[in-house]
């Protein structure tokens, strides 16, 4: 696929939004899309024009983007344009996440003013499909091949998001066998072979199907593995879960080797036949595999990652229980697993400002900087509260997560030059987690005092 030529079909939206406040300082918030794996130079959005800013105005507002993902994108203080400066890969950027956003801040000066930037990177159809093998063998014994017997495939996998993901499994044409595909709830899809006439094993030993992924994506892209069906008999019966779904709720942050689960799948066979390993299959992902360990002999699940709510809230194992029989039978289970969010993210603070001086004859309710205060945590873990310093003539004004500070007070250089501002953030977590910074603000001198003698009469 042509990926540079079907950027140039789409066109940058944008979308904004001011508060006025009774003040007198104005907040306001861009919102732009732009397609992943944009040439460097084009246009996202003409920012001076959507903020209302006048062209001869350009030189003297000093126009300027302050954020970690600036490196991406260029503001031109001349003209105010947006543009692309690096390489924008969805999936490099926001991995499978479904909305990928990157918030930036834009700085205008003389007045001072601070403006949120929210862009949506947009997916493109640049990934196929791909399964982790490309042969993938399934043995069934003949004893046991009655219609409609259903037997696990492998899924593919597609970087890409949303209508580019896997949308549809097609499997070549076969009298034995068919396909079902499933939809789960976290909407992956699950193909199914289903077994459509009895299999003798005298008559064919070995049946050979291809299975197919293809996206939804325009034009679309495809992946496909060859399956191989091995006839066989002996065993008689497959281990079995005593639930076919388990549902756990798990706070973040557990200890590691923490067993969450003990599963038990019975086999009533004897000896080898009964004897049962335990195993994640091919719909469990290798992220989850990282985060949680399943003892093949015990069936205990164990922690052996970090859990982290902020990451990722909900998995889902996969879990087979196969038995050491001729041929191997095997049952399997889905465990689904919440993740509830701890306050484990103390909340972080920046501030900002044109210079770290104000005059002493500001007048009062003058905006001396921003502060931005955020808290990955959700519920009360995430709410903030801020607070500065007292006895001092500055407060702050809020509005959501972002304040303002502002002088509250008279200021006289001559009575107080320098003063050092202390902000603490504290969340209602509990226990409350709190994060403090230091601001120190200068005060300039104006020619506020007449000269005088130390008597009136020499």
């Amino acid at each position: 696929m042509d990926i540079r030529g079907s950027c140039h079909c789409w066109k940058w939206q944008v979308a904004f939004s001011l508060l006025l406040c009774s003040w007198g300082w104005v907040s306001g918030q861009l919102h732009y899309s732009i397609v992943e794996e944009s040439d460097p130079g084009t246009v996202v959005g003409n920012v001076a024009q959507d903020l209302s800013l006048k062209s001869v105005d350009l030189f003297h507002r000093n126009l300027r983007l302050d954020s970690k993902d600036s490196k991406y994108f260029i503001l031109k203080p001349e003209n105010g344009l947006l543009l692309v400066n690096s390489r924008l890969d969805r999936e490099n950027l926001c991995g499978s996440s479904l909305t990928c956003t990157l918030n930036l801040e834009v700085v205008v000066q003389n007045p001072l003013e601070l403006f949120s930037l929210e862009i949506k990177i947009l997916d493109i159809n640049d990934n196929s499909p791909s399964f982790s093998a490309s042969d993938h063998v399934i043995k069934i014994s003949e004893a046991f091949t009655n219609p409609g017997a259903r037997y696990a495939l492998e899924i593919a996998e597609d970087l890409d998001i949303g209508v580019n993901d896997v949308a549809q499994y097609i499997l070549s044409t076969s009298p034995y066998f068919s396909l079902s595909v499933k939809n789960r709830k976290d909407g992956t899809l699950i193909p199914q072979l289903i077994l459509e006439k009895v299999l003798d094993r005298e008559e064919k030993q070995e049946h050979n199907l291809i299975l197919t992924a293809i996206d939804g994506g325009e034009p679309a892209r495809s992946g496909s593995c060859h399956i191989t069906i091995k006839v066989l008999d002996i065993n008689d019966n497959p281990p079995v879960f005593n639930q076919s779904v388990y549902k756990i709720n798990l706070k973040e942050n557990p200890p590691l080797n923490k067993v969450i689960l003990k599963l038990v799948a019975k086999d009533v066979d004897e000896g080898i036949n009964g004897d049962i390993e335990y195993s994640f299959d091919s719909h469990t992902s290798k992220y989850a595999r990282k985060l949680f360990e399943l003892n093949e002999q015990t069936g205990e699940i164990y922690i052996s990652g970090v859990i982290d709510y902020e990451e990722l809230n909900f998995y889902e194992l996969s879990i087979r229980a196969v038995d050491k029989g001729v041929p191997e039978l095997e049952g399997d289970c889905l465990i689904q697993i919440e993740i509830e969010d701890e306050n484990d993210n103390y909340p972080e603070m920046s501030f900002s400002s044109v210079n770290n001086e104000i005059p002493e004859n500001t007048p009062l309710g003058t905006i001396v900087g921003f502060i931005n205060v955020n808290d990955k945590d959700s519920g009360k873990n995430g709410e903030i509260i801020l607070d500065i310093s007292p006895h001092l003539p500055f407060k702050t004004i809020t509005n959501t997560n972002r304040y303002s500070l502002v002088t509250d007070g008279i200021l006289d250089r001559e009575k107080i030059s320098e003063y050092t501002i202390e902000l603490t953030a504290t969340d209602l977590g509990s226990p409350p987690l709190s994060s403090k910074t230091t601001v120190i603000l200068r005060v300039s001198d104006v020619n506020d005092n007449a000269p005088t003698f130390t008597q009136s009469t020499y």
